[in-house]
């Protein structure tokens, strides 16, 4: 085989069908978030405004974050040292641990390098520690809750998404006495829709199933404590395993599980994507540590950012724009072409300094190409103003389709 030959032809594929994946280099501006300096192939600079970052609260410019991470760097300097079973396991990684453990009402926390190699080690552990478990996964999970129940072997089930009877038609089939899970999301980001909790929580009461929920997009935007959206709709002590990132609306780096402590113990006694993965460094733990604790009381923020996902939205729908909306805080707007989708992320960024990635296959299906943004409590009416007349401009000069605008 001519190696270069076949990278070639797959690149080539790629460009063909209007998804290739451009990274365009960003320097973020401490203090002054959502504002960030492009910095263009040819060396020169502009100064942008980030509408599709993770970072839904500003968590990552806030001072007292920033505090905590310096005071660990200064004390124990950059790295962790080695693995949390080698020498890995600091004061701030405990601690870090505790303050998950709190905010979700569990026995104990488990941080891992990230949510994705959580959800994956975890669902793919959870084989060994019960045999013959059987997994009914909602169609539209996340890839690493994909890769997890893949990769553990073992007997899985795909159920229609938030179909709850063909949920209940798959665990009505399987014998009684088998150990089974149900994997699902709190908000499936691409659309931003949520999962039913309450009543695949009765589904799993029924058939004696455990439970296990991402809530990725939704710790520190929902709930009172913003636990997510189990604590928001009451039924986070119905939840057996809680997986959830410190890289959104934490603004810092990491993932996490949160359960049984038995269920912790088992899942670090036996997960390879823990035990083998060199620790957080202290510093991030210290921050997200500190984010953790300031959400935990900072509703202002919730309201804040749901206020301006609530405005965009409405502004948007008035221009008979298709936007996709399901009460999130995440508004994506369908552009149904992967070089329409493309086009308009670059126009954005060139003609009007506004920066939102194009969302192409595979991270959703062929044909339901859009942009996503994610407005922020940070995010002001001004630039919001910018970011409706830029979509409204660009969507008339490209000639694509829009709703009827009632009077």
């Amino acid at each position: 085989m001519n190696y270069d030959v076949a990278l070639d032809a797959s690149l080539q594929r790629l460009h063909d069908e209007g998804r290739y994946r451009t990274f365009i280099d960003i320097v973020r501006k401490q203090g002054h978030f959502p504002q960030a300096v492009w910095r263009r192939p040819d060396g020169s600079e502009r100064e942008i405004t980030v509408w599709c970052g993770n970072d839904y609260l500003g968590m990552g410019q806030h001072p007292d974050v920033l505090a905590a991470m310096h005071e660990a760097l200064d004390a124990t300097g950059a790295g962790s040292g080695g693995t949390r079973n080698i020498s890995g396991t600091t004061v701030y990684h405990k601690a870090l641990e505790a303050e998950l453990a709190d905010l979700h009402g569990k026995e104990a926390a488990l941080v891992f390098s990230s949510a994705y190699i959580a959800n994956d080690a975890t669902l793919s552990t959870l084989r060994s520690i019960f045999p013959g478990l059987i997994i009914y996964s909602d169609a539209l999970n996340h890839a690493s809750m994909i890769e997890g129940v893949r990769r553990g072997g073992g007997a899985k089930r795909i159920f229609r998404h938030n179909d709850l009877a063909h949920l209940r038609e798959l665990l009505a089939a399987d014998d009684p006495a088998a150990p089974k899970l149900i994997a699902f999301e709190s908000i499936y980001s691409m659309d931003g829709d949520f999962g039913p909790i309450r009543e695949i929580c009765d589904l799993a009461q029924e058939f004696n199933a455990l439970t296990y929920i991402d809530e990725v997009h939704a710790v520190g935007m929902y709930g009172p404590r913003g636990a997510g959206v189990a604590e928001r709709d009451g039924q986070m002590h119905r939840i057996d395993i809680i997986n959830a990132t410190l890289a959104k609306a934490y603004g810092v780096f990491g993932g996490y599980i949160a359960a049984s402590a038995k269920m912790v113990d088992a899942i670090r006694s036996y997960a390879p994507g823990f035990i083998f993965t060199t620790s957080l460094p202290p510093a991030v733990a210290a921050g997200a540590a500190a984010s953790v604790r300031i959400l935990k009381t900072a509703q202002h923020l919730r309201d804040a950012q749901q206020s301006h996902a609530r405005i965009l939205k409405m502004r948007l729908k008035g221009l008979g724009l298709p936007i996709i909306d399901h009460g999130s805080h995440i508004v994506p707007v369908h552009v149904g072409d992967p070089v329409h989708c493309k086009m308009l992320s670059d126009m954005l960024l060139e003609q009007f300094g506004i920066y939102v990635q194009p969302i192409n296959f595979p991270t959703v299906p062929r044909g339901t190409e859009r942009l996503r943004f994610t407005p922020s409590p940070v995010h002001d009416s001004r630039q919001i103003d910018h970011l409706v007349r830029a979509m409204d401009a660009l969507w008339r000069h490209c000639a694509l389709n829009r709703a009827e605008v009632s009077a």
